[in-house]
């Protein structure tokens, strides 16, 4: 009995000392782990903190390229003002201002100061016209005529075969810039619908590229007939205040009502003179009726590379920057970038092919340029690089002809590092 009661103090006292050492060595590991995994987290808040403070430093290196090179420009009279936005991925890089709102003042152009677009404002009509054409409101193969039975072309039978597609890609068969004064006259889209019974096509509808602005801006007529709404409308709620693009207007009376407003500039031969903002093609918004900053333009930039499918799947965005027509004129200013192999028109895009030097891979640029009211702008997006480059300009510069490969050389230089 009594060799019992020592056995069960001896058992009593083993399983006491077992759960005191197995406490302690899970109190140990726990510590171990925590230590562990304070380390590992301790080393990537460190690469996140180099990451990131070698971003700043390349975004700065960037930042101080970009005003060495609008600097010169400005010393050289080549222009007043710029804002500039760069994006890459889904990061606004460059979001800034170059120079003065007004040469006459002091007031430098920053990321929100307010610029008329131009013909940019086609890129923003094309993506609304495939974004109804996903949800079925109509298809780009769908004739003119059925959503407006005044418009006629020609003959009747060459009137029934221009489609949607043809008025976006500028291949309806309309001489160069047909009605373009009617557009600056401020007539209303539908009254100049009817009106082009008077033009005689130089070709069949899709067989010629022509570039166009009043029957480019016909796609705001099938808009407003086939949806109820008008394209200023839908831009907004579809596009603009989901982006949250808040400086964007489409109207004369709303851009003046703006402080922070580039005013546009015509070059004399004592230098540069302001002209006045015009009320003009806001008649005709899809063709060239919007006004914007460069940070707007950032985040539409980031849209257009597929950063926000909650807005817009990339799949059917992806459908404007398709080739409908080819481009054979080979004296435009961008078929003279470098390694330029071929140009083609989309939906409201110009969409070339360009070929680096000592490579056999082409890679694709989506592009437009703008001019109205004297300002003068580009944009370009490069999908394969997830890159995007606007340069707003308030003057009709010249530098807009090289800007875009200019600015894209400094990006690979001092940015990317390639």
């Amino acid at each position: 009995m009594r060799k019992l009661k020592i056995l069960s103090v001896f058992t009593l006292l083993s399983i006491t000392l077992f759960i005191i050492i197995a406490f302690k060595v899970a109190r140990d590991d726990a510590k171990a782990a925590d230590e562990y995994h304070a380390s590992i987290t301790s080393e990537k808040v460190l690469i996140q903190k180099t990451r990131a403070r070698r971003y700043e430093i390349r975004k700065q290196k960037l930042r101080l390229a970009l005003e060495d090179y609008f600097e010169k420009a400005i010393a050289n009279g080549q222009m007043v003002g710029a804002g500039v936005s760069i994006v890459k991925g889904d990061s606004i890089v460059i979001s800034e201002g170059f120079g003065k709102r007004n040469v006459n003042k002091s007031e430098p152009v920053n990321g929100e100061t307010i610029f008329r677009l131009g013909s940019l404002s086609k890129g923003f009509a094309g993506v609304l016209m495939a974004d109804l054409a996903d949800e079925g409101t109509f298809d780009f193969d769908d004739k003119v005529v059925d959503y407006i039975p005044e418009f006629q072309f020609g003959s009747i039978e060459n009137t029934q075969k221009v489609r949607l597609s043809h008025i976006l890609s500028h291949t309806a068969g309309t001489p160069y810039h047909s009605f373009t004064n009617l557009v600056e006259a401020g007539l209303s889209m539908q009254s100049i619908a009817a009106r082009f019974k008077e033009v005689k096509p130089n070709n069949f509808p899709g067989m010629q590229y022509s570039y166009q602005n009043a029957m480019f801006a016909l796609s705001q007529e099938v808009v407003r007939k086939s949806t109820g709404k008008d394209t200023k409308t839908l831009l907004r709620n579809r596009f603009f205040r989901p982006l949250g693009m808040h400086t964007v207007s489409m109207n004369h009376i709303d851009l003046m009502k703006q402080e922070n407003i580039a005013i546009p500039h015509h070059k004399k031969r004592r230098g540069w003179r302001i002209i006045p903002l015009r009320n003009r093609y806001y008649n005709a918004v899809a063709a060239g009726g919007i006004n914007a900053s460069s940070l707007d333009m950032a985040k539409w930039m980031r849209f257009l590379l597929g950063h926000n499918p909650e807005v817009m799947q990339s799949s059917v965005l992806n459908e404007v920057f398709e080739p409908f027509i080819s481009i054979n004129n080979n004296r435009k200013y961008y078929q003279r970038w470098p390694g330029h192999v071929q140009s083609s028109y989309g939906f409201g895009w110009r969409v070339h092919e360009f070929q680096r030097e000592g490579s056999s891979k082409t890679t694709t640029v989506w592009h437009h340029g703008g001019s109205v009211n004297s300002f003068r702008n580009e944009i370009a997006l490069f999908p394969d690089s997830d890159l995007g480059i606007c340069v707003l300009l308030n003057s009709n510069s010249k530098l807009a002809k090289t800007v875009i490969p200019d600015l894209r050389q400094i990006v690979d230089r001092v940015y990317l590092g390639s």
